[in-house]
């Protein structure tokens, strides 16, 4: 066994209790995750999700996702699908490429994924729920052990396309496997299911806190989090709770009330990387920062350009939203926000922000 297996992991290491930038399909891809980084800190981030059968077919676009700053750390991967030895490859990727981390997604309530057993149709499956995990921590295991990424079986445009974003030096270790779920699929059955995943001795567990059925509608059920946050710990194990949490205040007193280790933010994060920027004064209380509009709109300019940088100018599109949710609650907003639907590059976003500010000064 390598030296590596005995030293302690990233989840091990982080003070409680913690607060991390949740994975957000299409949301929280390396541009995003680096403005957070760099203006809110957060103690933990999640790459957006990335397909493990993708990665074994050669979908190279589906890797963009694996792109990451070293300023994002710690960062963790996060996978999903529902085929084991597809798990098994692309957790050679994750730590070939130098991450912190490997987490599986059991939660996603997108139709198209849950439905066809991936994401929260998992929950429906607890036997290859555990045989993905199993499969993952094997591969952590071996590539920790020194078993070379080109012996797996991965795609030669995958390993090509690797050799472009992996870090000069990235020494081998046991990558911690967590898992990110919800309360359970049409009801909660979370007592029972995370007692499924605890048989596979996870790193961390994070609980949404909604069933696949309720999707992002009505509240987060913290009570629920709170019961299985009880058997997760004492198993072990790291609880994390996710779920309808709008500032870094909210995430401290949930993590207190509720008695979990750490807690996920994630679309109060949207436009607003400052939400993890937060200090607690000389009464613990946490003081709010509340970037003016130039600011605002500098920041917002900054993550279009590092966009730009990250995926080149032929590919802006999915950044348009983003530079929507910069642009809330000022005079004149809207204007704003619908030229920026139509931008199609940094310079044309910055352009957009300096007229505005000029209108407001008028």
């Amino acid at each position: 066994m390598s030296g590596s297996m005995s030293k302690k992991n990233f989840w091990q290491k982080l003070a409680r209790p913690f607060t991390g930038l949740a994975p957000m399909d299409g949301v929280s891809d390396a541009a995003f995750r680096f403005i957070t980084a760099k203006y809110g800190d957060p103690d933990v981030i999640f790459t957006e999700f990335t397909p493990v059968e993708g990665i074994c077919a050669r979908a190279v676009r589906a890797a963009y996702s694996l792109i990451y700053d070293k300023s994002e750390r710690p960062v963790v991967a996060q996978f999903f699908g529902k085929t084991p030895e597809a798990f098994y490859k692309a957790a050679f990727v994750a730590c070939e490429l130098g991450f912190d981390g490997i987490d599986i997604n059991m939660g996603c309530p997108a139709k198209s994924i849950a439905l066809k057993g991936s994401g929260a149709g998992l929950i429906l499956n607890p036997s290859l729920a555990k045989s993905i995990v199993r499969r993952t921590k094997d591969a952590a295991r071996d590539w920790s052990e020194g078993k070379k990424i080109s012996s797996v079986g991965l795609p030669e445009a995958i390993l090509e396309y690797m050799k472009s974003i992996r870090p000069k030096k990235v020494a081998r270790r046991l990558l911690p496997v967590s898992v990110k779920t919800r309360l359970g699929y049409d009801k909660s059955i979370v007592e029972e299911w995370v007692r499924h995943i605890l048989e596979t001795a996870p790193a961390a567990i994070t609980i949404h806190g909604r069933t696949y059925k309720q999707g992002y509608a009505g509240d987060a059920d913290w009570e629920a989090i709170a019961r299985a946050a009880k058997i997760i710990q004492s198993a072990g194990v790291i609880a994390v709770g996710n779920g309808d949490v709008k500032s870094l205040e909210e995430a401290r007193s949930r993590a207190l009330e509720f008695g979990v280790d750490g807690v996920l933010i994630g679309r109060a994060a949207l436009g607003n990387p400052w939400v993890f920027s937060g200090r607690a004064n000389a009464r613990g209380e946490t003081a709010v920062f509340e970037p003016t509009l130039q600011t605002r709109f500098k920041v917002a300019a900054e993550h279009a350009r590092k966009y730009a940088q990250v995926f080149g100018r032929g590919y802006f599109t999915p950044m348009r939203k983003h530079l929507a949710w910069y642009c809330r609650g000022f005079p004149g907003a809207a204007e704003t926000r619908h030229k920026l639907m139509q931008a199609d590059s940094y310079e044309e976003v910055t352009e957009i922000f300096r007229s505005a500010l000029n209108r407001k000064s008028a």
